[in-house]
């Protein structure tokens, strides 16, 4: 999935939103569970682009041998440093120090992996506004393997076509349907994607994308950035990008008929696929099947459908078995238990 973490220029407006959350915080009887919700909203309040980021681990971690937070790992004893973190599809992860933090403050008390998806969940909460909430159960254990080829093996790729984006979806152990499929691309409403992820998108030969959003697209990150070594990012969502990139792309949030509040996690990803004005070939192509595009619509003109959905399909993510063997509690989220005292 694409990169999920907010583009920084947001921090200002987005902090005073935060802020006002925060002080209204939501709270646990659970004890690690509200100890992670603080350190969210402590950890959003100060870097706004950590939401996004948290969203987007949940996936990153679970889609790969389920959620057994492998994706947290910089080093094991069998893939050495080679982890799921160097994966091509895995460009832009971020929220490790956060997740750092929290375990420091719960130690043996939850797994990485439970730690992960409470933090994720929060960050939804928040972000949403309190339109997104679900709870889900804790017990999730620590792999000791995370594999750069595994994750690119069964990630999505933002330039698959649908009849790759619906297989990778309803492969065995997920069994995700196309409805899921649709509902969970609804993220892209937030954070920031890396040139390399569309720059298929900005040739004449693209899949289909509004002329004045793909040229404004160019002229912000032109391609041959690339060949220097540059990978800037965009934000997933127009309704993010600057007022000076809004123009060039004619975009009017008021006139798309979506909120203009910026970072906001919600249904306005489906308002822009509507209008050929999203990132991705894997967000147009949902229009190429009649179920998918149809559920677009639906949710374009449901936004309270689209929040019970989006939260129904989180918790089926978060509740993706560990695959694998030694399964364990980790001290430490970057390592495994074995390499904890080396």
């Amino acid at each position: 999935m694409a990169r999920l973490n907010a583009v920084l220029p947001l921090c200002v407006a987005l902090l005073a939103v935060l802020a006002g959350q925060s002080a209204a915080g939501r709270y646990y009887s659970d004890e690690v569970q509200d100890k992670v919700r603080k350190e969210v909203e402590k950890a959003m309040a100060y870097n706004p682009s950590v939401g996004p980021a948290l969203v987007r681990l949940v996936f990153h971690d679970c889609w790969v041998n389920g959620c057994d937070g492998s994706v947290l790992l910089d080093k094991t004893p069998t893939d050495g440093t080679n982890t799921e973190k160097k994966a091509v599809n895995n460009i832009g992860l971020a929220g490790f120090e956060v997740i750092d933090t929290i375990k420091q403050k719960v130690g043996a008390a939850a797994s990485c992996a439970d730690i992960l998806a409470f933090a994720g969940r929060d960050a939804a909460d928040i972000l949403s506004g309190g339109k997104i909430f679900y709870t889900i159960p804790a017990g999730r254990k620590d792999g000791v393997v995370s594999s750069a080829a595994a994750a690119d093996a069964n990630l999505p790729e933002s330039t698959f076509d649908f009849g790759q984006l619906q297989t990778n979806f309803a492969a065995p152990g997920r069994n995700f349907s196309v409805e899921d499929l649709v509902v969970l691309s609804g993220a892209h409403s937030i954070g920031v994607a890396h040139l390399s992820s569309y720059r298929d998108r900005l040739g004449a030969d693209a899949t289909p994308i509004d002329s004045d959003y793909q040229s404004a697209l160019a002229k912000a990150t032109p391609p041959e950035l690339l060949g220097r070594g540059q990978n800037p990012t965009v934000p997933n969502n127009p309704r993010d990008a600057s007022a000076a990139f809004q123009k060039d792309a004619a975009y009017d949030p008021a006139a798309v008929g979506v909120s203009p509040t910026r970072g906001v996690l919600d249904n306005s990803y489906y308002h822009n696929n509507l209008i050929n004005k999203v990132l991705f070939k894997s967000d147009w192509v949902l229009r190429t099947d009649g179920f998918a595009a149809s559920k677009l619509q639906e949710y374009k003109d449901n936004a309270a459908e689209w929040n019970s959905d989006f939260a129904a399909a989180m918790v089926k993510l978060s509740n993706l078995p560990a695959q694998g063997k030694n399964l364990e509690i980790r001290k430490n989220c970057r390592f495994t238990n074995q390499q904890y005292y080396y």
